[in-house]
């Protein structure tokens, strides 16, 4: 699957930057803990949801999957600083 960045160019979608991103949000939340197992499986929720849509996706669109899940587990701090993180 391939991803379109804020500049333009077109990458390979990467599960494990995807990961660490997750990892650098949580590990600023001063409530929440996530393993690295954890993060993996959240990164691999997003890169089945993504996939759904068949196409070359943005980074914004894979930024809003990594939110709505870190939301649905409850994980709001993390989110939050995700999502201030990735702008």
């Amino acid at each position: 699957m391939k991803v379109t960045k804020r500049n333009g160019s077109v990458v390979v979608y990467d599960d494990e930057h995807v990961k660490r991103s997750i990892l650098a949000a949580n590990a600023a939340a001063p409530f929440e803990t996530l393993t690295e197992a954890q993060a993996d499986g959240i990164a691999d929720q997003v890169f089945q949801r993504v996939t759904l849509k068949n196409k070359i996706i943005t980074t914004k669109e894979v930024r809003e999957c990594v939110i709505a899940i870190l939301k649905e587990k409850g994980l709001r701090q993390t989110a939050k600083l995700y999502a201030e993180y990735k702008k």
